[in-house]
């Protein structure tokens, strides 16, 4: 059956972390991609620690569980790549706030149809957790209920409509019905009577009950064993450490039960957790407390035919009905004990027990879930169409900047270089230059201005977004949809002149898009510049140049400022910083700590990424690096007078040799101020902020001629230094070079600025 949709956006725990939401969304995902594999499915998962986990490609997003901003960047990364509907596992504990409040705000800025999965129904509620399910409740299109006795409480305590209430199991593996005779030598206790409590050890689970009757229980049947398996639940573990395992322990040693009782501390896979569920004779669950929904250890043992003793928790009622099961009181061990012995004594009761448990768990077989889960969000969508979605939020736009000197950027140049189809990239003296034509460097870096522009303007900038506009434009024309990859020469006339761009354009471009989707303010505009960059990102691998993959390193950084919960994105930066910081730890000597033979173009790039990925990846030996050759490169271009001398395209600097003096270009420049402006934001140490001016007076004059490239007239600079005095044209990347040198030395003083002021002023004036 076709499905009418072709991405969902999953939220919820997902697997490496360790607790039962992560693994029901896992094999939900798993499940739903089997049965439907043309179907995309993207997950944002919780994270509890401020590490986060490792987790597979199909995690796309990750949100800290306590930071508000991050549940609003995952509804804004689905609702710009187009997600068409979404499927909430809720659990209170998963989400920030009170009573997981925090993701209300993610449901309710979700463009697309939410589906919300319910582990968690409660019938006497506390008023923070009413108000959270009531909300959600409203908010979703459809819940998913696993147990029919949540039918009552959601709709008598929490009166949902019944249209949008759907029952689906708790799904299960496939699992076969087996002798557990099969699996008993794995773990060595063949020829033992098996008993089994699995999943995360905390206190509510009551093995203390059952351990409490084993000696009665040794008595009749001396070949028993009981199997704990599993580790302890991380947010106990961090609580309380192991008070509760080593009770238990101490218990066991003060009944004499060593050799019937063995505990395996650890977070077991599931190819070994189905042999422990294989190698069961019986499974016991002796709970302590009945307002348990669902529990997929329960399921498990369904599914794989288990005879179950268990304490009468919610979900255990349910499904151990019809004498699927043995239900024992609450907190009673002698029940327990007399439950398991009747078991043990009646193998023909047992076995008729176990084969109740595997049919009724055919049902919850996770094939079978996930077809009910494609189906209702069929019927979503379904029922969706005739009635308008739910509009996203009020945009959050960026926080004019009123500070003194920012009204002294000039883009008067700027916008002469600019027509309709992008940024001119060559001009004759002032005027544009049009047998030329166009690029994708040129296009890419003045994105990057334009954005970053506006923002520090406010509403002063309003028309720079216009500018933003076009060299977005050019860059979604030059993008090649099949590889990603991006053309750069283009003729006046449109025509392309490559069958596809240098590497250094392609990190231009990506540069772009993510200073683009992290500074845009309209939402479409976010969106191209979004889905562009992603196209972009798998074509990034294949860059052999090291600017070129520095440049895409800051694209991603900038990206990652909006988008930070992209896994994706923060893989590709992990291998890109690496593969930098691999060539200096191979190359770099104490007078030369430098990755290659010679100072070439924009060097600066490479220490300017390292510092960026070193924070951010909290890598303190790559940041030192970085900052060694940062340190370097400035000595290396400093004269005795004092002023700054970029390395002259002309020859360059090469080892043991002399630096070449002209051909000086403002490109040079302005990425030592970039880099300089990253090494203070680390550092705070203010010399990188003197640094920063030095380089920026070159612009102004303080120079190897002592002449102005800055154009104060036309907001243009002039191409360069040469030996005979300054190249008179101001074309396209030289006025990038200056805009961007200009913004960065805004920024940084907005951001000394706050350094210095309270918590509050601080937050206003750094608010994006």
């Amino acid at each position: 059956m076709a499905n009418n949709f072709s991405r969902v956006a999953m939220i919820g725990n997902y697997l490496p972390r360790q607790c039962g939401i992560a693994t029901f969304t896992t094999d939900l995902c798993n499940a739903l991609a089997g049965e439907a594999p043309e179907v995309a499915i993207s997950v944002a998962a919780m994270n509890d620690t401020r590490e986060g986990y490792r987790y597979p490609p199909r995690v796309r997003f990750q949100i800290a569980q306590n930071k508000l901003g991050e549940y609003r960047n995952a509804a804004d990364f689905f609702n710009i790549t187009n997600f068409e509907i979404a499927n909430v596992q809720h659990e209170f504990g998963i989400f920030g706030g009170p009573a997981g409040s925090l993701v209300l705000q993610m449901m309710r800025d979700l463009r697309m149809p939410v589906v919300t999965t319910l582990h968690t129904v409660l019938d006497t509620p506390e008023e923070a957790q009413k108000r959270v399910m009531d909300e959600i409740i409203e908010i979703s299109e459809r819940v998913v209920i696993m147990n029919t006795k949540a039918e009552d409480f959601i709709r008598e305590v929490y009166g949902a409509p019944p249209e949008k209430v759907r029952f689906i199991h708790h799904g299960v593996a496939d699992m076969p019905f087996v002798d557990p005779n099969f699996y008993k030598d794995r773990f060595g206790v063949e020829g033992k009577k098996v008993l089994l409590t699995f999943g995360l050890l905390s206190r509510n689970k009551g093995i203390e009950n059952l351990i409490t009757v084993l000696p009665e229980i040794v008595k009749k049947h001396p070949d028993v064993v009981y199997l704990v398996v599993g580790a302890t639940h991380p947010h106990v573990l961090r609580k309380e450490g192991e008070e509760y395992r080593v009770f238990l322990q101490g218990l066991v040693r003060k009944l004499d039960l060593e050799k019937h009782v063995v505990f395996h501390n650890r977070f077991v896979e599931f190819e070994e957790l189905e042999a422990f569920i294989g190698s069961a004779d019986i499974c016991v669950t002796p709970y302590l407390n009945e307002k348990q929904m669902t529990s997929g250890v329960l399921s498990l043992c369904m599914g794989a035919g288990k005879a179950v003793v268990s304490t009468p928790y919610w979900c255990a009622e349910q499904l151990l009905g019809e004498d699927r099961g043995v239900l024992v009181p609450f907190g009673d061990a002698a029940a327990v004990g007399d439950a398991v012995m009747h078991l043990l004594d009646n193998d023909v009761e047992r076995h008729a027990m176990r084969k109740r448990a595997y049919l009724f768990g055919r049902e919850m077989v996770w094939s079978a879930v996930a077809r009910k889960y494609l189906d209702l969000f069929d019927e979503t969508l379904a029922s969706v169409r005739t009635a308008p979605r739910r509009k996203v939020k009020a945009q959050r736009g960026d926080t004019a900047l009123s500070l003194g000197g920012v009204a002294e950027l000039n883009f008067k140049h700027l916008r002469r270089l600019t027509d309709s189809t992008g940024i001119v990239q060559h001009a004759k003296y002032t005027i544009p230059d049009r047998n030329h034509g166009y690029c994708t460097d040129d296009n890419g870096r003045a994105l990057v201005a334009a954005v970053r522009a506006a923002r520090l303007l406010g509403e002063e900038g309003y028309d720079l977004r216009d500018l933003a506009v076009a060299f977005l434009s050019f860059l979604d024309y030059a993008q090649i949809e099949k590889t990603g990859k991006f053309h750069n020469f283009m003729r006046y006339d449109r025509r392309w002149l490559d069958k596809v761009g240098s590497d250094d354009s392609q990190g231009r471009a990506l540069w772009g898009l993510g200073a683009a989707a992290t500074y845009g303010i309209e939402q479409g505009f976010v969106g191209v510049a979004t889905r562009l960059f992603n196209n972009a990102m798998p074509a990034i691998a294949d860059l052999k140049s090291p600017r070129a993959v520095a440049l895409s390193l800051i694209g991603i950084h900038e990206y990652l400022r909006r988008f930070s919960g992209d896994v994706a994105a923060h893989r590709a930066r992990e291998k890109l910083a690496n593969s930098i910081f691999d060539r200096f730890k191979k190359h770099a000597e104490k007078d030369w700590p430098w990755p290659e033979d010679s100072l070439a173009y924009i060097n600066a790039r490479l220490p300017h990424a390292l510092i960026m990925s070193g924070q951010w990846m909290q890598d303190g030996a790559m940041i030192e690096m970085a900052l060694e050759a940062l340190r370097f490169l400035l000595d290396a271009q400093k004269t005795d007078e004092g002023y700054f001398e970029p390395v002259g395209y002309k020859g360059w600097y090469k080892k043991g040799g002399t630096k070449s003096r002209f051909a000086q270009q403002p490109i040079e420049v302005e990425a030592t101020i970039g880099a300089c402006a990253e090494a203070w934001r680390v550092t705070r140490d203010r010399q990188w902020l003197d640094d920063a001016q030095l380089c920026y007076d070159w612009f102004l004059g303080r120079n190897t001629l002592g002449e102005p490239l800055y154009d104060p007239l036309t907001g243009g600079c002039r191409d360069g230094l040469q030996a005979d005095g300054v190249n008179q044209n101001e074309g396209a990347e030289s006025t990038l070079a200056w805009l961007l040198a200009a913004i960065t030395m805004e920024e940084i003083k907005v951001e000394a600025g706050a350094a210095s002021k309270g918590p509050e002023e601080k937050q206003r004036m750094l608010t994006v």
